[in-house]
């Protein structure tokens, strides 16, 4: 399967980075949000990350004019009804990720991969609202999508080989390293990563540490580049939250 265009939905944090950095090897992006000022922020966005890239000498102008002229900003989902690919990327909401990607199965041609960024969502769940369940998987990038190496894919039980293989060569692409997760709730990284956030927010609540402290700690002390409450307002305490009870729910664990 040869992927040459993307539908990435949702212009937000992930979605906007999503949409760079696809455009930025070559792929043709539709970026699709509810209304135009989502849309125009996001768009806003990709330009100051790329004058960013410019300032450091990884591109030119021209190779910025280039890269914008392949992304093209719509509110109407039926733009992307053409796309070998989509990128789910909107907000952690297992009710509003199940509406979509129905209404994906239905917008979108049958013969497109339907993704989700999700962070801790069961893959085959959301593959469960379409009735392609071999083509559903998921795609976790990390925040900020254009820096960090990482994409998760999880597989639901669904997924066929040919689309894990397709979308493992698609991250390659990317730059990135793709490393497979099993169907669990927060997969690899949050199951690790949102605790060790929570963690941190109850030792600052229970007042053994500052926030410059508890963040000191884990850069110097376990060489993390940030911090974990540093991170949690990276990936925001709304987002942070969303998965955590996400989390609760599938595992029943209070912790």
């Amino acid at each position: 399967m040869e992927i040459k265009k993307i539908l990435v939905l949702g212009a937000g944090t992930m979605g906007n980075g999503i949409a760079q950095v696809c455009a930025s090897i070559g792929y043709e992006v539709v970026l699709c949000d509810l209304n135009d000022d989502a849309l125009s922020r996001g768009l806003a966005t990709i330009s100051k990350s790329l004058d960013r890239l410019i300032k450091k000498e990884k591109i030119t102008d021209s190779g910025k004019e280039t890269i914008l002229t392949r992304i093209t900003g719509t509110t109407n989902l039926e733009d992307g009804e053409d796309v070998c690919l989509v990128i789910e990327a909107v907000t952690e909401n297992k009710d509003l990720k199940f509406k979509i990607f129905k209404n994906l199965d239905k917008v979108i041609n049958s013969d497109a991969i339907l993704a989700t960024n999700t962070s801790t969502i069961s893959i085959t769940e959301i593959a469960a609202a379409t009735t392609r369940p071999d083509k559903v998987i998921g795609m976790h990038f990390m925040n900020p999508v254009p820096v960090m190496k990482l994409v998760e894919l999880i597989r639901g039980l669904g997924t066929s080989d040919e689309v894990y293989n397709t979308i493992n060569s698609m991250v390659l692409k990317l730059k990135k390293t793709p490393v497979l997760a099993n169907d669990f709730p927060g997969f690899i990284a949050n199951r690790i990563l949102l605790p060790y956030i929570n963690e941190a927010v109850y030792t600052l609540m229970e007042n053994i540490g500052t926030v410059d402290g508890i963040d000191t700690v884990a850069r110097l002390g376990f060489a993390h580049p940030m911090g974990p409450l540093a991170i949690g307002d990276l990936i925001g305490l709304d987002t942070c939250l969303a998965i955590m009870e996400v989390l609760h729910a599938d595992l029943g664990d209070s912790k």
